[in-house]
C-alpha cells in the first residue's frame, strides 16, 4: 500500500483528495491536516507521499516542505496549487518537491500521479514546466555552463533524460528502452552526476530550460506510469 497524506487549510479540498485517493485498492490515506498540523502527522503516520498545498495561511507550504525534508527518512513530497504558472513553485521544486499537481487535475488520473511519485517518478509535465520557466523571465534559458553539462550527455542518456522529464520512473523508463532496472540506475546517475544537480526534478527542468523536449513530440501526460 501507498502511504499519502494531504496537507491543505480548505477542508473541501482535504476530503476531495481523501475521497478520490481512497478508491484506489493500492492506496491509503493515512491522514489529512493543515499546514501547522503537517510535521507532527507526519512524523506520527511516516507517510510515504505527502500532497502538499503551496499556499496556506497558517504556515506556508514552502515552510512546511523545509522541515518536512529535513526529517530523517522524508516522505516524497509534491506540492498542490491552483494554476501552473504559481510563483513559489519554482522555489519549491529547487527545494526538493518532487513535482506538482493542479488542484483540478482529473480525478481518473490522480491515483496514477501517486503512483508515480512513490515509485521515484516526477510529476510535472513538460507544458506546466514551460509555464513556471515562463513566469520567470530571467531563468528561461541555460547558460553556458549548464549548456556544456548537457553537450556531455551521451544519446542514450539524452533518451533517458527526457522520460526523466515526462515523470517515468526507473521501472517505466527501463520499460520503454528494453533496459534492466539496473542500466536505467546507472543511467540516471550518470546524468545527475554529469548535469552536477541533486534531483530528478532539477533535472528535468534543465532538460526543459536546454530545449530536450520537443513541442511536436507525442508526450504523455504528466506523471503516467504506464
Amino acid at each position: 500500500m501507498i502511504r499519502v497524506m494531504v496537507v491543505d487549510d480548505e477542508a473541501l479540498v482535504r476530503s476531495g483528495f481523501r475521497l478520490i485517493l481512497s478508491a484506489a485498492d493500492d492506496i491509503e490515506v493515512v491522514a489529512t491536516t493543515t499546514g501547522g498540523e503537517a510535521v507532527d502527522a507526519v512524523r506520527a503516520e511516516g507517510p510515504d507521499v505527502v500532497l502538499l498545498d503551496i499556499r496556506m495561511p497558517d504556515v506556508d507550504g514552502l515552510t512546511v516542505l523545509r522541515e518536512l525534508r529535513a526529517l530523517p527518512g522524508p516522505p516524497v513530497v509534491a506540492m498542490l496549487t491552483t494554476f501552473d504558472a504559481d510563483e513559489y513553485i519554482l522555489t519549491a521544486l529547487r527545494s526538493g518537491a518532487a513535482g506538482f499537481l493542479l488542484k483540478d487535475t482529473e480525478p481518473d488520473q490522480l491515483a496514477q500521479l501517486v503512483r508515480t511519485l512513490a515509485a521515484g517518478g516526477v510529476v510535472m509535465s513538460p507544458k506546466a514546466s514551460r509555464a513556471v520557466w515562463q513566469s520567470h523571465p530571467g531563468a528561461t534559458a541555460v547558460d553556458d555552463e549548464e549548456a556544456a553539462r548537457v553537450g556531455r550527455l551521451t544519446g542514450r542518456e539524452r533518451e533517458v533524460l527526457v522520460l526523466i522529464a515526462e515523470g517515468l520512473s526507473n521501472a517505466d523508463i527501463g520499460g520503454r528502452l528494453h533496459l534492466s532496472a539496473g542500466t536505467v540506475k546507472d543511467h540516471v546517475s550518470a546524468i545527475l552526476t554529469k548535469l552536477r544537480v541533486g534531483s530528478r526534478v532539477q533535472a528535468a527542468l534543465l532538460a526543459q530550460r536546454a530545449g530536450l523536449l520537443d513541442d511536436d513530440a507525442p508526450r504523455r501526460s504528466s506523471g503516467s506510469g504506464r
